[in-house]
């Protein structure tokens, strides 16, 4: 065996000597080596320097030797009519290749043809593979892409959207696979635009979906005889509720989606999942298919479907509760026509509507409900443009809320009186400064902002406790079935008790809060993250934009300002003499916009 060639990890080498276990070999560069027989190949028994340039080998004669196993030797005299060092070598670099054969132990097995073929693909798709890669990679250091790019660049939008933990391409540019790092960087490409709002992805919240949905037949009470009032935003057609009067009773009609939406169908899981709906600037995501809306939206039709709650009250007491599934004649309205009319006090339903909410309001006070005076924005994006406009406020819009609140808190009652297991919405006392207290009704932005803290966090039960906020005793969440699930989820155990069909136990429900908490907690981030985003776009693109800061706090040096008109806090440092006082109004200018951390600077003017 002295003297022979043979392959030692894919390189020729020439057997020196022989010892009692191990082989010594020497390989071209004059290096020595001592292997064991295992760990090298034989090839042929005269050693001669080889190249890697093999002649030509006529591929053509391996078609009647497929799926067979032949030694080297064979092999080589087939392809070359010849077995040589060099040509015995050639064999062995095509063996190792893997094409035509491969090895097994120290035979070769020759490859069929359509294992062959399928070998040439692979290999040609890598080799594409490979050239896209090299190609993306070099436009993306350059801070370009094209069309070629687009699974790349989709890989990393999935990181930056937090659908995926890595993206290979990633690495080969020097960025980190995190979403912040993935978003920075297809920002500053441009794959992503500085409007594209990542946080309904980031979050998984389901896109809309479109499901056919009938009205079933039921038998319903006729309440066609009193006007109901649907009041909305002019152009609205998603109208959910309606008020009227019948003599001493006051009527609230709510869009009747339990009859289409039962507990435990698809489309409960459907509306569950979402857990209300998501208002964003650039859309809506909604709770429920849109072709429940359209079906069961108040004032669409000449008479429309609802779950009509009757009640009356005396000195902010209520009693003779009734709750029926009805018929209803709308009147839809706006706000704006409506304020029109209650500064002229000449609808009669409406003053007779009014003398309700002015009990309930009074009951509620002496209750010691409180609200906080801090101002808050709407903020949309449409036609690539931000719209940032102050919340409306409007004796109709308190008219419309003091009903609302009069509805949750009757059906919370008569859930408790039928033994009904419901999600109510409790908030426990705050630890509220007598000062607060003794005038809040009247607090300033920074008194109202300072109060802020000494209220708690609203939650949701299955026990009746109080609402502290609302100065009720308990309180239920009845009157947006189609945009939040709590309200759904009411309507569905009131459903089912009015049709005597059995209703939800307490587990089940304990059960439903636990999901749609974490439904909700989702819908409130991404509701957060995506105003703020677009909040910093309006900045962005207004770099020299003044406006009025109100101080709400003073901290130390610093002045923390809130600014109303785009719903933005800002800190900024005063010298000692110049710290100003809470409540002043100073003018501010932006002076940086972080879209990455949605936060933005100001300073005085």
């Amino acid at each position: 065996m002295v003297n022979s060639l043979v392959a030692y990890k894919g390189k020729p080498a020439r057997i020196v000597s022989v010892n009692t276990h191990k082989f010594d070999l020497e390989f071209a560069d004059g290096s020595l080596k001592k292997v064991r027989e295992k760990d090298f190949r034989f090839i042929h028994p005269e050693f001669v320097k080889v190249n890697e340039s093999c002649a030509h080998a006529d591929m053509s004669v391996l078609e009647e030797f497929q799926e067979e196993v032949l030694s080297l030797q064979e092999i080589t005299e087939w392809l070359f009519d010849e077995y040589t060092a060099q040509t015995a070598w050639c064999t062995c670099l095509l063996v190792e290749d893997g094409l035509h054969f491969y090895w097994q132990k120290d035979s070769v097995f020759v490859r069929p043809t359509e294992q062959v073929q399928s070998i040439i693909d692979k290999r040609d798709a890598e080799k594409i593979a490979a050239e896209s890669l090299q190609h993306c990679i070099d436009n993306l250091n350059n801070n370009t892409f094209d069309e070629q790019d687009a699974p790349f660049l989709q890989d990393i939008a999935k990181v930056a959207l937090n659908q995926s933990k890595h993206a290979k391409i990633l690495d080969h540019v020097g960025v980190e696979n995190t979403e912040e790092a993935a978003y920075k960087f297809l920002l500053k490409i441009k794959y992503f635009t500085d409007s594209f709002n990542p946080y309904p992805a980031r979050f998984s919240i389901p896109e809309d979906r479109e499901i056919e949905v009938s009205l079933p037949e039921i038998q319903r009470v006729d309440l066609t005889h009193m006007n109901s009032y649907a009041i909305d935003n002019e152009g609205s057609n998603d109208a959910d509720d309606a008020i009227s009067v019948d003599g001493d009773r006051l009527w609230i009609h709510i869009a009747d989606v339990s009859t289409i939406v039962d507990s435990g169908s698809e489309l409960d899981e459907y509306a569950r999942e979402r857990g209300s709906n998501l208002y964003l600037p650039e859309q809506i995501i909604h709770m429920l298919p849109t072709s429940i809306t359209k079906a069961l939206a108040l004032g669409e039709t000449e008479t429309s479907p609802a779950l009509s709650i009757g009640l009356k009250m005396s000195e902010g007491i209520i009693s003779d509760i009734e709750v029926v599934h009805s018929t209803i004649k709308v009147i839809n309205t706006t706000y704006e026509a409506v304020d029109k009319e209650l500064e002229s006090n000449d609808n009669p339903d409406f003053i007779i509507i009014q003398t309700f909410i002015d009990q309930h309001k009074a009951f509620r006070a002496k209750s010691g409900s409180i609200s906080l005076n801090l101002p808050n924005v709407d903020v949309r994006y449409i036609d690539e443009k931000v719209q940032i406009e102050p919340q409306k406020t409007s004796p109709s819009r308190d008219f419309v809320a003091e009903v609302m609140v009069t509805a949750g808190r009757t059906i919370s009652q008569y859930a408790q009186e039928n033994d009904i297991v419901m999600p109510y919405a409790l908030q426990d006392e705050g630890d509220f400064p007598q000062e607060v207290l003794d005038k809040k009704e009247s607090l300033s932005t920074a008194e109202s902002f300072k109060a802020i803290k000494f209220f708690k966090r609203s939650a949701t039960s299955i026990k009746p406790l109080p609402h502290y906020g609302l100065g009720l005793n308990s309180y239920l969440r009845i009157t947006s079935p189609l945009r939040r699930y709590y309200d759904l989820l009411a309507h569905q155990q009131l459903s089912n008790f009015i049709a005597g069909k059995p209703t939800l136990d307490k587990a089940r429900v304990k059960e439903i809060i636990g999901i749609n908490n974490n439904a909700l907690a989702s819908v409130g981030r991404v509701t957060r993250f995506s105003n703020d985003h677009y909040k910093c776009l309006f900045l962005k693109r207004n770099p020299n934009w003044k406006t009025e800061g109100v101080v709400v706090d003073i901290r130390g040096d610093k002045a923390l300002f809130m600014i109303p008109e785009v719903g933005l806090m800002t800190q900024i440092k005063f010298k000692e003499d110049q710290i100003p006082k809470p409540d002043d109004k100073i003018m501010l200018q932006v002076t940086r916009v972080d879209m990455m951390e949605r936060s933005a600077n100001f300073k005085t003017v």
